[in-house]
């Protein structure tokens, strides 16, 4: 058996199961975890060697550069095996490449791509796309990554925590244990063990420095093996060093011109010399030799190698590469050069991160741009860093933006630029800023000849004005309809069609209003406007939810999600996750709503994201309901977003929030002042349902109220005193905790029960209490205790997983050791861990690890004998 293969068999064994799953029809997708240096590579060439012949296998990998290779290890994986991909890779649209990549894995297949937590956005894309649909295919797609390097906030995350179900693998390649060290080390295994911690390259590394003496560190050893080698040999493996991951042989001989040259490297297992490629045996052993060099040696090797791949054709050069050795050679001229094409292509796929990275390392040299220049890639990068949620840096850039356009007298631009930053200063609750921006972007665009740019205007300020619940909504939907009509651009025509739907639905046309946005959804799709369909989505859906018309938004959640995840439109991703998460707190399922909603609302404090209006009200909402001892903190802090940020919607659902706790806490006049703004805001046309909802809660605070025209029949049933159909209702819609609420003003024993059992199910512990003492005010003695006698028996209602981490938790585990011991990803042992503590209805881990040994799910250590 080979040296790193030592211990791997059931490794082996999952991929090799996942191999023969697939020939039955069941593809799949095997995720290998591991450290740096632990053996992922040397697993996967030992199983792809054991495959039967004739096995399609396509091979790829990301590399570790300054701004990744856009699809590089896509393009590298079917290099060669496929013309049409090829040409889609060249010329087509991302959404080409995503098809045509799936098309590729129709036939029997096994796709590996190494590296992951060096990926591309748009190599992300195409993983997720595929792994989301390869169960109904033959082939298998393997991917590798470094566990410890992806974290909450990895982009791979994105990748990795959505893959879930039985078509998915999990393998985490272990450290080699003291004996299999003993095996390679000899005598000298337990310190050989003690400084590798049995991390399989480094004790090959280690071992094969064929000292007397253990090196003090793994680098020690690369470069004791490094100096025996003979100089001419030496300088050519510092130069190849400069190059991650590999060398192609034309690269390779145009730094080196005599490949003969490594022939003593390759001997001494140094170095790898394939039909294609020279290699590194490890990217750690490539990284040492790096490090070694002193700066000025570094940057002229870089220099060379940024000459030779610029040695041709333009459009053959491979720009994120040719970047990579620019910036490190220093070469400010270069990078100006290549930034600005670099970040072109990886747009044009999609890559949203690469053109990030990109836009920053040219405008890091904007000394050396024009100032027109300068401006256009801070406002591309604006606009790119509000689509992935980073609105404060995006208000930064936008600002820069617009004074520099200013400051040329470029109307036109200037125009275009408030457009971009309208949005960031919605996002960050500057309304008034944004209505502003908006408002003199759409007067600038009228003093000039009128293009597409104006109907954009007009319709981001339409967007905004629906968002805000102003009153000039509709004149600016129809004026950008009109617009639209006039220059004609298809995506806007859809978005136009969206605008006045959500003007009419506003003014109470709901049905007609509907209508309209579902045919401006159709139209912006049909045109291919990614940005603008995700938007109809998103104002479809909140509509939809306002509504009630839940199973329809639910619909059209899961599409709009997939396609905001799929385009990496993280702002607008987010912001429906949080739609979905009330959603499923609607229906009940508040464990995970509330972890969804913790995890994109984050932490007061943080920069805030344009997400947070769409997950901050409704969590404070909920932890209110629940009891928990934060809920007043997140009260405050929607309560001043609302403030803020003057949006009709924040502000509805906060100042609900806040008649809500009034009630609950039994302090019904905390609410008047909340009560008097929201008549306020419901009082123009078309607010009727609204009003139909406060109106219940206001009755429900025990004062007499009439049913306002036009309420929800559930809202004038409970409002009128009709419990028994408006709680039936509510039951209907999958309700329950209205319908509880419906339950409660029964004054009857029996329903007031029966919402005491949804309550306490729920974990609506404030209600609870009211029911509890509603029972007694009735004069029921036997009332039940609540969810805490349940768990001594059944664990607080825990899921299978739920248990298995609550145990962990007794062990004294952090969230990360919690998620590398269960093989998930960090975010969802964060999530578990929330749920966990909410269900044990306990503050603290220490608290729930007391609760677990008291449950039996972990044993109590202190009781057993020394």
């Amino acid at each position: 058996m080979s040296v790193t293969l030592l211990e791997r068999a059931s490794e082996l064994e999952v991929l090799a199961g996942a191999v023969t799953a697939a020939a039955d029809g069941r593809g799949g997708v095997v995720l290998v975890a591991g450290e740096a240096g632990i053996g992922k590579s040397s697993l996967i060439s030992s199983f792809v060697a054991a495959l039967p012949p004739g096995t399609r296998v396509l091979l790829g990998a990301c590399d570790d550069l300054v701004t990744p290779r856009t699809l590089g290890a896509i393009r590298d994986a079917f290099a060669g095996h496929s013309e049409r991909l090829d040409r889609l890779l060249a010329e087509g649209t991302r959404d080409d490449v995503l098809v045509g990549v799936l098309a590729e894995l129709a036939r029997p297949t096994v796709l590996v791509v190494e590296d992951v937590h060096w990926a591309d956005d748009a190599t992300l894309d195409v993983l997720r796309y595929v792994a989301r649909r390869i169960e109904r295919t033959s082939a298998v797609l393997v991917v590798s990554y470094r566990d410890d390097e992806v974290g909450r906030d990895h982009p791979a995350q994105r990748l990795l925590g959505a893959l879930t179900g039985t078509a998915v693998h999990r393998v985490v390649v272990p450290r080699l244990s003291l004996r299999a060290v003993a095996t390679l080390a000899g005598p000298s295994s337990v310190s050989v063990f003690a400084l590798t911690g049995g991390n399989p390259f480094y004790v090959t590394e280690v071992v094969a420095a064929g000292d007397d003496t253990v090196p003090l560190t793994v680098a020690d050893a690369v470069m004791a093996r490094l100096h025996r080698l003979p100089p001419a040999t030496r300088g050519a493996l510092e130069q190849l060093a400069v190059v991650p991951s590999q060398v192609e042989l034309p690269l390779a001989r145009a730094l080196l011109s005599d490949l003969t040259v490594l022939a003593e490297a390759e001997r001494r297992g140094v170095l790898q010399v394939r039909a294609d490629a020279v290699a590194f045996r490890h990217e750690l052993a490539r990284r040492a030799v790096e490090d070694s060099l002193p700066a000025s040696e570094r940057m002229r090797s870089h220099a060379a190698v940024l000459d030779a791949l610029l040695d041709g054709a333009p459009e053959q050069v491979d720009l994120p590469r040719a970047l990579h050795h620019a910036v490190e050679a220093a070469d400010d001229a270069r990078v100006v050069d290549l930034a600005p094409r670099a970040a072109e292509r990886a747009g044009r796929d999609g890559s949203y991160g690469q053109v990030i990275g990109c836009l920053r390392l040219l405008l890091a040299r904007e000394h050396l741009l024009p100032a027109a220049e300068a401006a256009a890639a801070r406002n591309r990068l604006a606009s790119v860093l509000w689509a992935t949620d980073e609105p404060t840096e995006a208000l930064e850039h936008g600002l820069a933006a617009a004074r520099t356009y200013e400051e040329l007298g470029d109307v036109a631009a200037l125009g275009e630029a408030l457009i971009v930053l309208g949005p960031a200063q919605w996002s960050l609750a500057l309304t008034a800023d944004a209505k502003a921006s908006l408002a003199r972007a759409v007067a600038l665009l009228e003093s000039v000849p009128e293009t597409p740019a104006r109907t954009f205007a007009l319709l981001w300020r339409s967007v905004l004005l629906a968002m805000t619940g102003d009153e000039d909504v509709l004149p600016s939907a129809e004026a950008a309809a009109a617009s639209a009509e006039r220059t004609g651009a298809p995506e806007h025509l859809g978005m136009s069609l969206t605008c006045l739907g959500r003007a009419r639905l506003i003014a109470g046309e709901h049905d007609d209003g509907l209508a309209l946005m579902r045919e401006g959804l159709a139209g912006t799709r049909a045109a291919g406007a990614h940005t603008f369909t995700l938007i109809a989505h998103g104002l479809l859906v909140l509509d939809l939810f306002g509504l009630g018309r839940w199973d329809e938004c639910a619909r059209h959640l899961e599409e709009a999600i997939a396609y905001a995840e799929e385009l990496e439109t993280w702002f607008l991703a987010t912001s429906w996750q949080a739609v979905g998460y009330r959603l499923r707190a609607v229906h009940g399922d508040w464990d995970p709503a509330i972890a969804g909603l913790r995890g994109i609302a984050g932490v007061r404090g943080e920069p805030e994201r344009g997400s947070l209006r769409y997950a901050l009200p409704p969590l404070a909402r909920l932890l209110a309901r629940r009891g928990d001892d934060d809920a007043p903190a997140y009260l405050a802090w929607s309560c001043d977003l609302a403030a803020r940020a003057r949006c009709y919607d924040v502000s509805w659902t906060s100042g609900l929030l806040e008649i809500e706790t009034a009630w609950l806490t039994g302090r019904v006049g905390d609410a008047d002042e909340a009560v008097a703004r929201l008549e306020g805001l419901t009082a123009a046309p078309g607010r009727e349902l609204d009003r139909g909802e406060l109106a219940r809660w206001q009755r429900r605070l025990g004062r007499a109220v009439e049913v306002p025209a036009g309420a929800r029949a559930v809202h004038a049933a409970g409002i009128r005193g009709d419990w028994e159909a408006a709680a039936a209702a509510w039951e209907a819609d999958r309700a329950p905790y209205h319908q509880a609420l419906e339950l409660l003003d029964s004054g009857a024993a029996e329903p007031t029960l029966r919402a005491l059992r949804i309550l306490d199910g729920l974990g609506a512990k404030p209600a609870a209490r009211m029911a509890r003492r509603r029972l007694r005010e009735l004069g029921v003695t036997h009332i039940p205790r609540g969810p805490y006698a349940a768990t001594r028996s059944n664990p607080a209602g825990l899921s299978d997983r739920q248990t298995e981490v609550l145990a962990l938790l007794a062990e004294g585990l952090t969230n990360a050791e919690v998620a590398a011991r269960l093989v998930i990803s960090e975010k969802t042992a964060d999530h578990h861990v929330s749920a966990i503590l909410a269900k044990l209805d306990v503050r603290t881990r220490r608290e729930a690890a007391a609760v677990a040994r008291e449950l039996g799910v972990a044993p109590d250590r202190r009781r057993e004998p020394r």
